[in-house]
């Protein structure tokens, strides 16, 4: 049976707002605690910040481990092929064209892959805490009618991207490990040839199990600090999660269907 967060001073005491350091930690190991501790206290941006600034340099140490590897550049080689011979076979491209956009590829591919390998985690760590703090501040705040203040959903929202860093070092390890640039912990793992253009494929790549767990902290931290049902935060945030990823998705496949007619 499902009860709702008591605010601190219903509860018979009011703890100390814990470090920044203890609370970074803590999400991992205690993030109950952690987020109760938060409520009381005024929203702090260098949460977010630092937790932020961690994804990068995570990211980025990743990514120049993974692209370093022989076996994840032939990898990206023949991924460019395959969609390069997928023109020539529908006839949109002849012989001398293709040979044109594999030298091209060839000599501008890996700049491209490390562009968006490099950028990507600037974007997702910076505009995450806000865009998720908006969701969790709906779910807090307006959907659930708790009390919740946004710059309060964006360092719970902040502070779930720890459980993100761990998610970079996991993938990191994967696709040493395999060799797989797609390798990551979802049931993609096991698909010999995944192949991402594939629904199916697509969906299981989605399945992850990293960003569960960073969803059942941006849930359960929304909860605490707006004093609403765990359950139905959390809940609610895997339901924004599973609406957002299904509408890009078919825009994705959309798109891709009008490209390969």
């Amino acid at each position: 049976m499902e009860t709702s967060n008591l605010p601190p001073e219903e509860s018979g005491s009011v703890a100390s707002p814990p470090s920044l350091g203890s609370c970074l930690v803590n999400t991992f190991a205690a993030p109950s605690e952690v987020f109760e501790r938060l409520r009381p206290a005024p929203a702090r941006t260098s949460t977010w910040l630092v937790s932020a600034a961690l994804l990068i340099l995570v990211s980025w140490l990743g990514a120049t481990l993974v692209l370093s590897q022989a076996s994840v550049k032939q990898q990206l080689s023949d991924m460019q092929d395959k969609a390069i011979q997928q023109q020539v076979d529908k006839g949109k491209l002849t012989e001398d064209q293709a040979k044109q956009a594999r030298a091209a590829a060839e000599r501008f591919g890996s700049i491209g892959m490390a562009i968006g390998a490099y950028a990507g985690p600037v974007f997702t760590a910076l505009l995450t805490p806000f865009w998720w703090g908006l969701l969790l501040w709906l779910i807090g705040a307006k959907i659930l009618k708790g009390t919740c203040p946004y710059l309060k959903a964006v360092e719970v929202a902040g502070l779930a991207n720890m459980i993100a860093v761990l998610a970079a070092v996991l993938k990191t390890l994967l696709v040493l490990v395999t060799g797989n640039l797609l390798a990551g912990p979802n049931p993609g793992l096991f698909i010999p040839d995944l192949d991402p253009t594939k629904t199916l494929h697509a969906v299981l790549l989605n399945l992850d199990l990293m960003t569960f767990w960073v969803l059942a902290i941006r849930g359960l931290g929304i909860a605490k600090v707006s004093g609403v049902p765990t359950g139905k935060a959390v809940g609610l945030a895997f339901g924004f999660w599973v609406v957002i990823t299904g509408s890009l998705m078919g825009i994705g496949l959309a798109v891709q269907s009008i490209f390969n007619r």
